[in-house]
């Protein structure tokens, strides 16, 4: 198995504000994609598409908040589905740190590669929405390849 794992830190915001954002609708279409429908509270389920290419619908597996968010993918591209995604959030100082791992690959392909940049490049769309109210979600995000 791999995994995609990143950390950034979110100045000045409480991490309660960020859990937030990983929670709400209009929280994640802030910074992921603004076509994001469901629920995201434990036992919800959250849709996220990213036009024209399709998406993802995540079951929510925990929630506590300000501390942890928790999904598993059950619709979506073949090489996600059936994988976890994690999110840890703490206070450090100045910053609530967010500890993000996309868990369960069953091998390292390109597609994986792509994927970790694109978290990447939305994980700084977390970070800008948190700190400024406003991210680049889908589909105004930074496309990084000919696969967007």
């Amino acid at each position: 198995m791999a995994d995609i794992l990143h950390r950034i830190g979110v100045k000045d915001i409480a991490p309660e504000t960020v859990y937030e954002a990983l929670t709400t609708v209009d929280g994640l279409a802030g910074w992921w994609t603004e076509e994001t429908t469901g629920s995201g509270t434990a036992g919800g389920r959250l849709a996220f598409r990213f036009p024209p290419v399709g998406g993802f619908d995540m079951e929510v597996l925990e929630t506590r908040p300000a501390e942890h968010v928790s999904w598993r993918v059950v619709d979506g591209p073949e090489e996600w589905i059936g994988t976890t995604i994690d999110w840890r959030l703490r206070r450090d100082g100045d910053y609530t740190i967010v500890l993000f791992e996309h868990r369960g690959w069953k091998e390292p392909v390109e597609f994986m590669s792509h994927c970790s940049t694109k978290w990447a490049s939305y994980l700084l769309s977390l970070k800008a929405f948190a700190e400024t109210g406003t991210g680049a979600p889908a589909p105004g995000d930074v496309p990084i390849s000919d696969w967007h």
